[in-house]
């Protein structure tokens, strides 16, 4: 066989190009992340909470992976089905919460949804304590270290990824501003921490991170209260992320409508300068979520992180470099969403402390008149707010003459 007939072997990639490839592969697919994520939220809150919802599955397979042993779990069929069960019994339990309590209005009123929706909590329950029952039940001799590990490991992934994914769910639903921004200052300051470290970071910041300094935290952690003040300051301006989403079919375009939380309406404030006692009180106007948005941005910046610091500690307990392989040139989900969790956990317990407003809705409402009053009380219900609306000339005297002849006299 003559030389030129042989085959020449493809030469071996030399590391500048290697990273050459991954920093076009991981450009590209940034890119193609944030047109997404901008086209998911201007098309509507539906498509936010479906993307959430595949980022709490694929999360959720890829932790439960990094902890399989292939081997044993072979001989044990079982192991995977039940994670996956548990997997769904949570997230009917949490979805089930959240519909219900943002959806009361429609779902209580629905003979075949109401009885789901009364007992929801005792029906996951009973789905939880089926899987529990199951799992005792197929323990192995031999295996029982690799089961109960499993087990555990199930309901850590459980809580970490699904329970606090939920509450960015719950924050979009609340208003996109919740969801965003939130998101965003985590986003931001990650890469602001990059551009600071690498501009003048000398000091490390932890041994988990060794890429990671004092001084791009600390820059980041300024900058990103800058990025907060303007952004906030361009969201508060639209309904659609302000308002809180009492229809699933609405988008950026056909927008939202609702009264706006005082948080979003500038007020008067008077400052007085403890140097210039004697010159009069300065006034000025400004919105009290500009003040609230410094917490958000320092959560972000000085405490977020960690939830990355975690996930690197995580990997490298089990000596994996990504969590998967579901980002072309970024690694998997989770290693995109490690801060995020603990970002949205935090936005909810602070929205729901110190922003949101309680007031009564046509929901709540409809839950006590049907778990507090009995049909006839529901009736004379009925019957009052009729005979007010037709004082007020909200409806016509034929609206009572109809409900005379269909409701059931007093007795």
């Amino acid at each position: 066989m003559s030389p030129s007939t042989l085959q020449k072997e493809p030469k071996p990639q030399s590391d500048y190009e290697k990273k050459k490839e991954t920093f076009i592969t991981r450009t590209i697919w940034t890119f193609v992340m944030i047109a997404g994520f901008f086209a998911a939220m201007f098309a509507g809150h539906i498509y936010i909470l479906a993307i959430v919802t595949a980022v709490q599955i694929v999360s959720f397979k890829e932790v439960i992976a990094i902890a399989n042993v292939p081997s044993r779990a072979k001989n044990l069929p079982f192991t995977r089905s039940l994670n996956w069960y548990f997997l769904g019994t949570t997230m009917y339990f949490l979805y089930g919460e959240s519909v219900i309590y943002y959806f009361k209005h429609i779902v209580l009123v629905d003979r075949i949804l109401l009885p789901f929706a009364t007992h929801h909590r005792f029906i996951s329950f009973m789905l939880y304590v089926m899987g529990f029952v199951f799992f005792v039940g197929s323990l192995q001799k031999g295996h029982y270290r690799f089961q109960f590990t499993q087990f555990a490991w199930t309901h850590m992934a459980l809580y970490l990824i699904n329970v606090q994914s939920h509450f960015i769910m719950n924050n979009t639903l609340e208003g996109m501003i919740w969801f965003f921004l939130p998101a965003s200052l985590v986003i931001t300051n990650d890469i602001f921490a990059y551009i600071c470290g690498i501009t003048f970071g000398r000091t490390q910041l932890i041994k988990l991170s060794p890429k990671k300094t004092v001084e791009g935290f600390v820059g980041a952690w300024i900058l990103t209260i800058l990025f907060g003040f303007a952004m906030t300051n361009v969201l508060m301006r639209y309904k659609y992320f302000i308002c809180p989403a009492n229809d699933l079919g609405s988008n950026f375009f056909t927008g939202l409508h609702c009264e706006p939380n005082p948080v979003f309406l500038p007020q008067e404030f008077t400052f007085q300068a403890p140097l210039l006692l004697h010159s009069p009180p300065r006034t000025f106007h400004i919105a009290p979520m500009q003040f609230h948005i410094l917490v958000f941005a320092s959560f972000a910046s000085l405490i977020a992180p960690f939830g990355g610091f975690f996930a690197s500690g995580l990997k490298r307990t089990f000596k994996v470099k990504d969590f998967g392989e579901s980002i072309p040139g970024h690694g998997g989900i989770t290693d995109r969403m490690d801060c995020q969790f603990i970002m949205g956990f935090f936005a909810f317990m602070y929205y729901q402390s110190f922003i949101a407003e309680y007031r009564a809705s046509v929901g709540g409402v409809i839950e006590t008149a049907i778990q507090g009053l009995s049909a006839e009380e529901q009736i004379e219900v009925v019957r009052g707010l009729t005979k007010y609306l037709v004082g007020q000339g909200q409806v016509g005297d034929g609206v009572l003459e109809c409900l005379a002849g269909v409701l059931p006299r007093r007795r």
